[in-house]
């Protein structure tokens, strides 16, 4: 199936979890920009250590790092038949940088999946999540700031996508199971 989706929300609403699953069904490669980040942390790259300082701050890493990592990413053999994105774009102008590298690979975008969560349990989710993995950038505080961060520059470009008729929202809360059958169902119509 050949099929572009962006997949939208709040940290810790479970977007990578689907995106596996989603990238599975549909033969698609998941695009995650943060597994791209925390690989180039761990191997302690120039990139990585730019990186961290930002994801520790609970701040996104600069437009023109992501941008070029994603265009890169894009042109990849197994990106040609379709992708999702996971946590790109997330600003407005991150927007019109990927209408650009899609408008020049002669692509368009599909379909953008909102998954929608509850803030307070958003925050359980990704405390509970720390604590398994370690994972230095999921403090409550920074928690909590990531998520104003969110509301603040990304929810904006749900608006964008609905005036395009591409948005479809998706309650991200349940079963995860469920969740990847409520989004398969939401892009088909």
């Amino acid at each position: 199936m050949s099929v572009r989706i962006i997949l939208i929300g709040p940290p810790g609403a479970g977007k990578g979890t689907q995106a596996a699953k989603l990238s599975e069904k549909l033969g698609i490669p998941a695009i995650s920009t943060g597994d791209i980040f925390r690989a180039n942390v761990a191997g302690e790259t120039e990139l990585g250590k730019t990186a961290k300082r930002y994801m520790d701050a609970g701040e996104y890493v600069p437009d023109e790092v992501t941008n070029s990592m994603v265009q890169d990413r894009l042109g990849q053999d197994d990106a040609k038949a379709g992708f999702l994105l996971d946590g790109y774009p997330r600003t407005e102008a991150q927007v019109a940088e990927l209408d650009r590298m899609l408008e020049g690979m002669g692509e368009k975008l599909d379909h953008v999946v909102e998954l929608t969560a509850d803030t307070d349990e958003v925050v359980e989710r990704l405390l509970a999540r720390a604590q398994l993995q370690g994972r230095s950038d999921d403090t409550e505080d920074v928690i909590r700031h990531r998520l104003d961060v969110y509301a603040e520059q990304t929810q904006p470009l749900t608006d964008i996508y609905a005036e395009r008729g591409l948005l479809r929202q998706v309650d991200g809360l349940g079963e995860v199971d469920a969740i990847t059958d409520r989004i398969i169902k939401a892009i088909d119509t």
